[in-house]
């Protein structure tokens, strides 16, 4: 048996031997034959070139399915990564959209705001500075705001306080950098006023609610509900002319203004220096002159 075993290598040698030694050559050789016999007999050529791809094609198509497969999970994957890209920037976008559109907001109220106190156009002689109302000090025995607009932008006690609707108060306290706006609700307040069409002068008289009433009338029944309530220049503390409301109600006892203000919606005042002298104000020497600007803080 071994005998045998050993005999098979042995007998194959030779031809190993002969192949390795010989085989460009015979490669050469059976090139060139198939190259002669394709010149020779095309359509033999053709068919056996056909046959095999025959015989192969099956072969070629098992084996190229799981290379589809994994080529496709290759692109899912791809796709995968690309779409969590994708949405990371989206993510992205969408919080910078949300923050620009958060600022064209607040930017288009503050327009919407400063707009509104242009309605109220001073005297050409007067000067002004806009100011935003940085508090409200509204209660049952106050009435009163503050603005981000003190001393050193030339805001004096005494000077009015206006919307684009009308009067809304005066300054009460000055700070360097704020000031105290008494309105013309507050308990406190007393502002000479007309009522136009009745000519009749009287003094607007604050309580602490959204409709002040009229005292020191002296014909109530002259006045109609409707007409129109502006300041009378009286005492020196407003010029006369200024919008400050309309009578909304009679009675035998009271005679009540609702001002043009809109409180709830108040951001901006503009305070307003008609540079009248009274006894409210402090030195002109010792205070800077208002120039019709917007307050620092309001820029």
């Amino acid at each position: 048996m071994a005998r045998r075993e050993g005999s098979i290598p042995r007998l194959t040698e030779p031809v190993r031997s002969l192949w390795h030694r010989f085989a460009y050559l015979i490669l050469f050789v059976g090139a060139f034959g198939f190259l002669v016999l394709g010149k020779a007999d095309i359509v033999l050529v053709e068919r056996t070139r056909v046959a095999i791809a025959d015989a192969i094609s099956p072969i070629l198509a098992f084996v190229s399915k799981p290379a589809a497969a994994v080529s496709d999970r290759l692109a899912d994957l791809r796709e995968l990564r690309d779409a969590k890209q994708d949405n990371i920037r989206l993510k992205e976008e969408n919080e910078r959209l949300k923050r620009w559109q958060a600022v064209a907001r607040r930017l288009e109220a503050e327009n919407a705001a400063l707009r509104a106190i242009t309605g109220f156009v001073p005297d050409p002689s007067a000067s002004f500075v806009t100011a935003r109302v940085i508090g409200d000090s509204a209660g049952p025995f106050v009435s009163s705001v503050l603005v981000n607009a003190g001393a050193r932008d030339g805001v004096r006690k005494g000077q009015a306080a206006m919307t684009g609707d009308g009067l809304a108060g005066r300054v009460a306290e000055v700070g360097q950098r704020h000031a105290r706006i008494l309105l013309i609700t507050d308990l406190n307040a007393r502002v000479p006023v007309r009522v136009e069409g009745s000519r009749q002068k009287a003094i607007l008289a604050g309580e602490n609610s959204a409709n002040p009433r009229l005292l020191y009338l002296d014909d109530m029944s002259s006045v109609l509900v409707g007409q129109v309530v502006t300041t009378s220049g009286d005492a020196g503390l407003m010029p006369p002319g200024l919008p400050v409301g309309r009578v909304v109600s009679k009675s035998k006892s009271a005679v009540r203004v609702v001002p043009y203000v809109d409180w709830a919606r108040m951001e901006y005042l503009r305070i307003v220096d008609f540079r009248l002298s009274d006894l409210t104000r402090e030195d002109p020497r010792n205070v800077t002159p208002l120039v019709g600007r917007t307050s620092r803080a309001a820029e």
